[in-house]
């Protein structure tokens, strides 16, 4: 198959361009960012720029997949979030349109659900409390408008939960940094699970639903079973040899004052700060997600949960790998 990966730069697509092309498939990427490690199948492209990505999906893909996205938490301008995520799907819809191209992936996320109840899946109400959920639901719409102009069309949305892995610089390495530190200031009682997602795990997802067939195919994306905050914080310092290290929890009012002190210096300052109220908030809630749909297919994620956590932090902070190819391992 040959196959057009939109933001196929960044972590996750660069993860998935490798299992493609162990399997055969001819792929290029399409980002406005160098590839590290795949130069060579790189082209410009810019989600906002119609002109560059019908360009380059020339002359004929079997598959776009579409990575692209504006996702932190701090992005300036705020009408980034709906030029990139809104106005980017809308470019890809014309131009799959004008090159007659039938098969999307689209990776949107579960920010769509907002603090969502326990376990919601796929049919679980929308209700987003940022501009990154908000433009993702708004990006589902103009696939979906673009699913119904053509019975012959497929389209696959990919909603997944916090992804990591090595060499990843997200959140969930900077909370694995903290721990692995031993100076973790813990909010809260660390009963609250979170659903997360090995990068091995979803590349192997997006990977296996190319063989969708015309229609609509919508999945939560998550790994099982979850861990609760102190059951992760202990999986961490057994990986790293501190079995015995103690946990000492912040009351949560006190953490959450603490984030409002640092978005008061981030505004007097213009900086932009690694703690903030938004991210005390995210750390203590529950953010656990089920996956129906994905039951349904028969997949199996190639690593359990687990050993993928173990994979990261020994590569991080263990072996401290720096500066060679991971992905030509």
């Amino acid at each position: 198959m040959t196959i057009a990966i939109i933001g196929g730069s960044g972590f996750i697509g660069t993860r998935l361009i490798k299992r493609l092309l162990a399997a055969g498939h001819t792929v290029k990427i399409l980002d406005k960012q160098d590839s590290k490690y795949y130069p060579e199948l790189r082209a410009f492209a810019d989600v906002r720029d119609i002109v560059s990505l019908k360009k380059e999906l020339q002359p004929y893909f079997d598959c776009v997949i579409n990575l692209a996205a504006e996702h932190r938490d701090d992005v300036e301008p705020k009408s980034l979030y709906d030029e990139v995520n809104v106005g980017g799907a809308e470019n890809v819809c014309e131009a799959c349109v004008e090159l007659g191209i039938k098969k999307i992936i689209f990776i949107s996320s579960v920010a769509v659900y907002g603090f969502a109840p326990l376990n919601t899946d796929e049919t679980g109400a929308i209700n987003y409390f940022n501009d990154y959920g908000r433009t993702k639901w708004l990006a589902e719409g103009k696939y979906r408008a673009w699913l119904s102009s053509d019975r012959n069309n497929s389209l696959t949305i990919i909603r997944p939960s916090v992804v990591f892995g090595e060499q990843n610089r997200g959140n969930v390495y900077n909370l694995l940094r903290q721990i692995s530190s031993g100076f973790f200031p813990f909010v809260g009682n660390g009963k609250n699970k979170k659903s997360m997602v090995y990068v091995e795990n979803i590349a192997a997802f997006i990977e296996f639903s190319l063989n969708n067939g015309v229609g609509e195919h919508l999945y939560n994306y998550v790994d099982k079973p979850d861990f609760d905050m102190n059951s992760l914080a202990e999986e961490v310092y057994t990986i790293l040899g501190k079995q015995n290290h103690k946990i000492f929890h912040w009351p949560y009012p006190l953490g959450l004052f603490g984030g409002l002190c640092f978005d008061l210096a981030a505004k007097i300052t213009g900086k932009k700060l690694a703690v903030s109220s938004i991210r005390v908030k995210k750390f203590c809630a529950n953010t656990l997600f089920d996956s129906v749909n994905i039951q349904k297919t028969g997949f199996k994620p190639p690593v359990l949960l687990k050993d993928g956590l173990y994979n990261t932090v020994k590569y991080e902070f263990i072996d401290k790998v720096q500066g060679h190819n991971f992905y030509t391992e």
